[in-house]
C-alpha cells in the first residue's frame, strides 16, 4: 500500500520557521516528482514547491518564493519543505504529493500528481 505522510506542522508565529517532511513508503519513489500543495479554508488547493525525480530542479510558487525551499532524500524516500519568514496567510493544511514514475518535469498543478497524504496543519499567528 502506498503511503505518504506529512509531519511537522504547527503553529508558530509570523516570521518564524517550520520544516515540513513527507515520508513515502510502500514504493520507491526514486523516479517520482514530488510536490507540496496548501489548501486554506474556502480556498482551492494550490501549489507550493515542487522537485523533479533526481533533485536537480525545483520550483516553487512566487508567493513563497525567497522563503520555502524543497529538497528530498531519494535514499530515504523523504520530501521537506523548509518554510521561513512565515506569514498569517501562510495558514493552510499542506498536502506532500507524489508524480510518476515517468520522470516528468515539474507539474504545478494538483491533477497529475497519483498520490496524496494526509496533509498537515500549519497555523501561522500574526
Amino acid at each position: 500500500q502506498v503511503q505518504l505522510v506529512e509531519s511537522g506542522g504547527g503553529l508558530v508565529q509570523a516570521g518564524g520557521s517550520l520544516r515540513l517532511s513527507c515520508v513515502a513508503s510502500g514504493r520507491t519513489f526514486s523516479s517520482y516528482t514530488m510536490g507540496w500543495f496548501r489548501q486554506a479554508p474556502g480556498k482551492e488547493r494550490e501549489f507550493v514547491a515542487g522537485i523533479n525525480w533526481s533533485g536537480s530542479a525545483t520550483s516553487v510558487a512566487d508567493s513563497v518564493k525567497g522563503r520555502f525551499t524543497i529538497s528530498r532524500d531519494r535514499a530515504k524516500n523523504t520530501v521537506s519543505l523548509q518554510m521561513n519568514s512565515l506569514k498569517a496567510e501562510d495558514t493552510a493544511v499542506y498536502y506532500c504529493a507524489a508524480d510518476g514514475p515517468l520522470q516528468r518535469a515539474i507539474v504545478t498543478s494538483a491533477g497529475p500528481y497519483d498520490y496524496w497524504g494526509q496533509g498537515t496543519q500549519v497555523t501561522v499567528s500574526s
